[in-house]
């Protein structure tokens, strides 16, 4: 029977964190053993001491802030050292509901998936602006493309990993792993599955201070991602773009000339050349480029064995980034009860 451990990346979340835990189930169907781990970035505020009250059973802590990222990814990595046939990725606000943890583990208890996405469906989630809703079907859709998978909601915070998808993926980005572990995820050739799930309405998101800001950090996590794994495809089609616009501008000028004689048209040719050879420039950087994402394709099987290596040989969670098995206070106003539910 499987093992699943429920990860909570916190920051500053002392007064949600309760009610996050108290709702999340310690048995699920199919599953042998079910254990909690909070993920504590930084936080400010009595976290730590609120998760130990509350019976979790693991706490990863970070000395200072470091982003959502990196949360997911300590708390990925203690996981699977701890054990963790299948990991489940959930946000300390309680947006999510818990209640539908079972659906969203079970393709992967089924063996359809490797990762499986929690889709709230944006576009008719009535506490989501009609800008925020345009935004989430659009970006979806882009992922979609890039990655060749059929995500409906590629933000998703709530989804569910087995022990293979979560020693493959690895996450770069230091803003967030929702959209990097999907284009990932469609390039590892990692099985991915979505499940519809229910959310409610909480406090703005903390993750970003305004939706440009998100578009713009989006956008850069996406073209350096999808960059990382399609090199020729990027650097080829902006190198022929701006090679064949080169092209176009020096034939235009030949041709001004050969039928009308000088026209003064110096600067088209100096902008033709300086196109040509930035884009000849730019293809052979996808020659290199592409040489190095073969090996740091190289370098992820390596770190692959070494992940397997540490499993097998009972390696436990690093003291850092801060990892204490959590010895639990006397719980407070019954929360020792609550939280064993």
């Amino acid at each position: 029977m499987p093992k699943v451990i429920i990860q909570i990346p916190c920051l500053n979340e002392a007064e949600s964190l309760p009610v996050t835990v108290r709702a999340l189930p310690r048995s699920l169907p199919g599953v042998d053993e079910v254990e909690f781990l909070v993920i504590d970035d930084g936080s400010e505020d009595d976290t730590v001491e609120v998760a130990r009250r509350l019976g979790v059973d693991h706490i990863v802590r970070f000395p200072q802030h470091q982003g959502l990222a990196r949360a997911f990814s300590a708390g990925v990595d203690a996981a699977l050292k701890l054990g963790a046939d299948i990991i489940v990725n959930t946000d300390a606000d309680n947006q999510y509901e818990a209640d539908d943890i079972p659906a969203l583990i079970q393709p992967i208890l089924a063996g359809k998936a490797d990762m499986v996405i929690g889709d709230r469906s944006p576009s008719s989630v009535e506490h989501f602006s009609p800008l925020k809703r345009w935004l989430q079907f659009y970006g979806s859709w882009a992922v979609r493309g890039l990655s060749g998978t059929r995500v409906p909601d590629a933000t998703s915070g709530f989804r569910a990993l087995d022990r293979r998808a979560a020693l493959r993926l690895n996450v770069v980005s230091d803003f967030t792993y929702t959209l990097e572990t999907v284009v990932q995820a469609g390039k590892k050739q990692i099985a991915v599955d979505h499940v519809p799930v229910r959310t409610r309405r909480t406090r703005p998101s903390r993750l970003f201070q305004s939706i440009p800001t998100y578009l713009r950090k989006s956008f850069v996590t996406l073209v350096r991602i999808y960059s990382l794994y399609e090199p020729i495809r990027v650097f080829w089609t902006i190198g022929g773009t701006m090679v064949i616009a080169g092209l176009a501008l020096g034939v235009r000028f030949v041709v001004y000339n050969f039928l009308y004689g000088p026209q003064g048209l110096i600067q088209s040719l100096i902008l033709a050349a300086s196109l040509t050879i930035i884009g000849v420039q730019t293809i052979l950087m996808g020659l290199i480029a592409d040489l190095i994402a073969a090996n740091r394709s190289l370098i992820e099987d390596t770190l692959l064995r070494v992940r397997k290596l540490e499993l097998r040989l009972g390696e436990k969670p690093d003291l850092e980034p801060g990892y204490q098995k959590a010895e639990p206070a006397e719980p407070e106003g019954g929360d020792r009860d609550a939280a064993s539910r």
